[in-house]
């Protein structure tokens, strides 16, 4: 569509490297030529005509940023310009792009390795839009209709595995091919049991991008305590999550029981050696003394350890069991301190066999109704966005046409999921993720045919807000709306999840890039006046992750009643951050909050929120908005922690 009005229009289009799509411009390459290669604006201005007469004769309605910079270079060797033709060479990205994200990364504390991946990811998402996905995906990806996430790795890596640590316990570690790469035998007490989970972490980053979620974590390794004393199993817990830390970069999720479920309590434990040693329920000492263990090592460290993630796990007996009880209440202190826990309400039915991971991503047993199969040693393939206020605009407000709008972006989410698909068992036939697809006892470890295929949206609350005329929390006519909305992309998702191996799942997904991107997207298109956006003109965003912004301010029982219809309707993905108030007035408290929450709101997955600011020159941390250390008065030494999605952003207070 927007094509056929560019060339009614006798414009020709071009698809930049910033990934958005623009009617040809002249000036552009003019400006180009001076900011990238330094020459003389009258000299620039002459190759960009000439550059656009060539490119008219083409007759073309559709270009790409490449091709332009084609006949550009070709102009200027033509004109003996060859300094000039050098300093505007592409590198898969121009020269200047290259330097300009050298530049950018440097300023957000990461470290070389991130500026080469970063490169990598910008070659890679090309590729993908220009080679693999079809044209009208690409083109909606680009123009705004849709975010695919993470395009530098769409073509080679799954997002999010959901870890089994028996099978590793049981067999062993085998890093995968290479003649110098030497295997290991299953562990023989905790240490090399918790080195070995190391080891699979590590390689598991090699094949996949994002989140690891390593789910009853206290349990599986339960058997591996022994006769330790509780002192010695403290230390290689904390000397464990501190590695965890330091040495690997995507993130991680630990699984946390407090009562061990009857489902694995009956199951046989694999123990030191591979040995199976009695089942798991006679370990449940052992596992609650890992639990607090972990705690412990969280809260005696004075700046909050980001990564790992704990994921607490509420069930019907924790309130009934005293032990339980009581590390849950030193989670609330965690969380009342650092606001690092997360917590999954598995007390209703359809929650009992729920795996989550820090960002929100959910497997149940919903899928083939074998829990094991459903949530363990499988993960998300990946996920694609749709831009809820986008539809809107494009529908012109009418209800009608924006659910036509939804109907068709969904069928190209769910076409893009299955080419991800294809593409990634291509990979495994080249034997690209040998370490993922390691076979024992001719079954892979992960099932690519079990993974969940998310479809996500961000904008809910701002394209409820432009059709109705109010957002979500301020009206009922405007929540049955969102409602109405949110049911309808579930029913259209429903249509195709009747295929073999299409595990699809509709999602509230945490991605703040999308947020910011759509939304920047759709204020160039329709303006800012038009536009309606959370963050104001600066930093313009939609709403990702819950239904309306966590930050609304309005009372927590009415924001919960809200956010509480959505999970049910969003198995994929789902978290609600509730924002802790300044003075909250202890762990007691903040567990008198989780039970109502458990015992009254069906919310699947919680976590509680506060911005924070540590000092390294103190070893300090200070809570709310901290201009400078008040113990020190420095400002560059202070890291500021603020969630604004799933997971805390950092910032040191110089740079925001």
């Amino acid at each position: 569509e927007i094509e056929e009005n560019a060339f009614q229009r006798k414009k020709m289009l071009v698809r930049t490297s910033r990934l958005s799509l623009e009617h040809f411009e002249r000036n552009k390459i003019a400006e180009s030529l001076i900011k990238e290669a330094g020459v003389p604006a009258d000299l620039a201005q002459s190759i960009a005509r000439e550059t656009e007469r060539r490119l008219t004769k083409l007759r073309t309605k559709y270009l790409t940023a490449p091709l332009i910079r084609e006949f550009v270079n070709a102009i200027l060797i033509e004109r003996g310009l060859e300094e000039y033709r050098h300093k505007l060479t592409r590198l898969g990205l121009p020269v200047y792009d290259v330097t300009q994200l050298i530049k950018t990364m440097s300023q957000r504390a990461v470290d070389v390795e991130a500026v080469h991946e970063a490169a990598g990811d910008a070659v890679l998402e090309e590729y993908a839009l220009l080679n693999v996905l079809p044209r009208d995906i690409a083109d909606a990806h680009i123009s705004g209709s849709l975010h695919i996430n993470n395009l530098g790795c769409w073509v080679l890596k799954l997002e999010g595995v959901m870890h089994d640590l028996r099978f590793f316990f049981r067999y062993g570690l085998s890093p995968g091919p290479g003649l110098e790469k030497i295997p290991r035998k299953p562990p023989k007490d905790l240490e090399s049991a918790l080195s070995i989970t190391i080891e699979v972490l590590k390689l598991t980053t090699r094949e996949s991008m994002g989140e690891q979620t390593v789910d009853f974590f206290n349990v599986f390794l339960a058997p591996f305590v022994g006769d330790m004393k509780p002192d010695e199993v403290r230390d290689i817990i904390r000397n464990f999550l501190i590695e965890v830390n330091h040495l690997i970069p995507s993130g991680v999720s630990l699984g946390l029981e407090l009562t061990i479920p009857r489902f694995i309590a009956e199951i046989s434990a694999v123990g030191p050696n591979g040995r199976n040693v009695d089942i798991y329920g006679d370990y449940v000492e052992e596992s609650l003394l890992i639990a607090s263990s972990i705690i412990e090592a969280m809260l005696s460290e004075e700046k909050p350890i980001l990564n790992p993630s704990l994921i607490i796990k509420i069930r019907n007996k924790t309130f009934k069991d005293g032990k339980a009880e009581r590390i849950l209440f030193e989670a609330h202190r965690l969380a009342l301190k650092r606001g690092t826990p997360y917590f999954a309400n598995l007390i209703l039915k359809e929650q009992r066999y729920a795996s989550y991971a820090a960002t929100g991503f959910r497997l149940a047993s919903e899928w083939s109704g074998d829990w094991e199969l459903d949530t363990l040693r499988t993960g998300i393939l990946d996920s694609v966005i749709i831009n809820l206020p986008r539809a809107c605009y494009d529908s012109g407000g009418n209800r009608s046409r924006f659910f036509e709008q939804l109907r068709d972006r969904m069928e190209m989410a769910t076409r893009a999921l299955e080419i991800k698909y294809l593409t990634i068992k291509e990979r495994i036939g080249e034997n690209l993720l040998p370490f993922l697809t390691q076979c024992r006892d001719g079954d892979p470890y992960y099932r690519l045919e079990n993974s969940s295929r998310l479809v996500g949206f961000v904008g809910l609350n701002e394209a409820v807000h432009a059709i109705s005329g109010n957002p979500i929390y301020q009206s009922e006519e405007s929540l049955k709306f969102a409602v109405e909305i949110v049911k309808f992309l579930s029913k259209e998702l429903e249509r195709y999840s009747n295929r073999p191996d299409s595990r699809f799942n509709l999602s509230m997904i945490s991605c703040r890039n999308a947020a910011k991107r759509l939304a920047e997207l759709d204020i160039e298109r329709y303006g800012l006046a038009k536009v309606r956006v959370h963050g104001g003109r600066k930093n313009p965003a939609y709403t990702d992750m819950t239904a309306i912004p966590f930050d609304a301010g309005i009372p927590l029982q009415r924001y919960l009643r809200i956010e509480e219809q959505f999970h049910q309707l969003t198995p994929g993905s789902h978290l609600t951050p509730i924002p802790l108030r300044e003075g909250e007035n202890g762990p007691e408290s903040l567990l008198s909050t989780t039970k109502e929450i458990v015992n009254t709101h069906k919310i699947g997955f919680y976590t509680y929120s506060r911005d924070m600011a540590y000092c390294n020159n103190c070893d300090r941390l200070f809570y709310g908005e901290v201009v400078k250390c008040p113990l020190c008065g420095s400002v560059k030494t202070m890291t500021r922690f603020i969630r604004r999605s799933a997971k805390y952003a950092t910032k040191t207070l110089n740079s925001i």
